[in-house]
């Protein structure tokens, strides 16, 4: 069963809360509130949320400051990759600029269309899954390389204390015993082989991923202009 995503929502208008509140419960996500900006703080330690809808301009503390907060305050660094709806009365388009310089996703202009608004939510979420998804095959190629490399050192290890082995058998009883020499030596470049071939697999992911993430950014530096 798919998880349902956390939505915080954060406005000091009530009835922006309470219209939020009711239309996406109904559509399945789960949804926390927040009057201002230091309440805001508070709810993301306690609810964890996978998106957050912040509003611009609010009492106690606006948004660019929970914003900067987030992005930047060790004591939140486990949620500065969540991703951050801005929305605000505000339509100057330095104001939009501001906002994408920080770190946010996406900047909604006061009054808004809901089916906009749940459209732009759906975007900012698949966006994030997918880099998610990225990062953790990043991972799996990392873990992958060590491995092979881990390996191959073993491997050669091995084979040099058989080979100094075999070379002290032959000195000592005259007698070379190259069947098993080149039998393993037959196997360790069978087994030296498939770690190339890893190793190659392993950079060949890389820069797939170096690839798509140099887009993902692109994207997000064409959109935020």
């Amino acid at each position: 069963m798919e998880t349902r995503k956390k939505i915080l929502i954060v406005d000091d208008e009530q009835i922006n809360v309470e219209f939020f509140d009711l239309m996406l419960s109904k559509l399945g996500f789960v949804v926390e509130k927040a009057a201002n900006g230091r309440e805001a703080l508070d709810k993301i330690k306690e609810f964890s949320p996978d998106l957050i809808m912040l509003d611009n301009i609010m009492p106690k503390m606006s948004g660019w400051e929970v914003t900067r907060i987030l992005k930047n305050d060790a004591e939140y660094s486990q949620w500065r990759e969540v991703p951050i709806v801005m929305f605000s009365a505000m339509d100057d388009v330095k104001d939009k600029i501001e906002g994408f310089e920080l770190g946010i996703d996406d900047y909604i202009t006061k009054p808004f269309n809901f089916s906009e608004v749940l459209a732009r939510i759906r975007a900012v979420l698949r966006h994030h899954e997918l880099i998610d998804q990225l990062k953790k095959r990043e991972s799996r190629i990392e873990l992958q390389e060590e491995l092979n490399q881990k390996l191959l050192a073993y491997v050669e290890m091995v084979t040099e204390k058989f080979s100094s082995l075999c070379d002290t058998s032959a000195r000592e009883d005259g007698v070379l015993i190259s069947d098993d020499v080149q039998a393993c030596q037959l196997e360790y470049e069978k087994l030296r082989k498939r770690i190339d071939e890893l190793q190659e697999e392993a950079v060949r992911l890389k820069s797939r991923e170096i690839a798509v993430t140099s887009l993902e950014n692109e994207l997000r530096k064409a959109y935020s202009e």
